[in-house]
């Protein structure tokens, strides 16, 4: 694994915003069950290039909101959007730890990078304030050929000499829905909604699912893998993907993803 618990480097924001439209839907199904905080704080974790950041901070009504990310080429993007109690700083989710200070802990499609759920919501849970609001949306997508034919290809040589004996380390930390309402609970929210919801996106051809996964998925693997490596690798996902999906155009593609929210006691 990379040094960070995240993969900080290699992100690509125009890779990424290839599919924007696409990934911001459930951003804002997700903001959606977010109630207003007004003149509050509110910490987006994930924030990539800023926009959805600056949508958060506007419709919950923040007095301040920071954009926290570990990519230093998004947070490039992100920072001239800081205005008016948005800002944007450099960090590592998987070390967040703060005495609790926010009325509102949002993590839109980024937790799924970093170990240990469990853990890792009970220091989030730590961050809030009485009343304080956890929202969280994470991919459940393991199962489709997008991601699961990358496992595939990474237990296959020469790439499993270089990622050892787990081919994937971390690559499934996301939990069952009903897992995370347990966690909730566990934690002591006195209010959570979860649910699993699967997302359709219309791409030109089959052939795109490769130029999704780029912006993403095989992030994890090219932290991981010699250029060289890495380059063998996105070609041998490439065939395998093709023979798995077949030719299509266009192509439906089927997105699992998982959206939380939860208030702690009080005010």
């Amino acid at each position: 694994m990379p040094e960070e618990t995240e993969v900080g480097h290699g992100w690509d924001p125009d890779q990424y915003a290839k599919f924007a439209a696409e990934r911001a839907k459930p951003f804002f199904d997700l903001l959606a069950m977010v109630h207003p905080v007004p003149g509050g704080d509110v910490i987006d974790l994930g924030c990539g290039t800023g926009e959805l950041t600056a949508q958060l901070h506007a419709q919950t009504r923040a007095g301040a909101t920071v954009g926290m990310d570990a990519s230093e080429a998004m947070l490039a993007k992100a920072r001239p959007r800081a205005d008016d109690g948005l800002r944007f700083e450099l960090g590592d989710i998987g070390r967040f730890a703060t005495e609790a200070g926010f009325d509102v802990v949002f993590a839109n499609a980024s937790l799924q990078w970093v170990p240990d759920h469990p853990r890792l919501l009970r220091q989030l849970a730590a961050g809030l304030r009485p009343g304080g609001q956890l929202a969280v949306q994470v991919p459940a997508n393991a199962d489709h050929p997008s991601h699961a034919v990358a496992i595939e290809v990474a237990r296959e040589a020469p790439f499993r000499d270089h990622l050892g004996a787990d081919p994937a380390p971390g690559i499934h930390p996301v939990c069952a829905p009903e897992r995370y309402a347990e966690i909730l609970d566990k934690l002591g929210f006195s209010q959570q909604h979860v649910r699993l919801q699967v997302y359709g996106h219309h791409l030109d051809s089959s052939a795109a699912v490769l130029e999704w996964t780029k912006g993403t998925t095989l992030l994890r693997f090219k932290s991981l893998l010699p250029p060289e490596v890495f380059d063998l690798f996105v070609e041998r996902y490439r065939l395998r993907l093709a023979e798995v999906l077949g030719w299509q155009a266009p192509y439906f593609y089927t997105f699992k993803r998982i959206l939380f929210w939860a208030r702690r006691p009080g005010p």
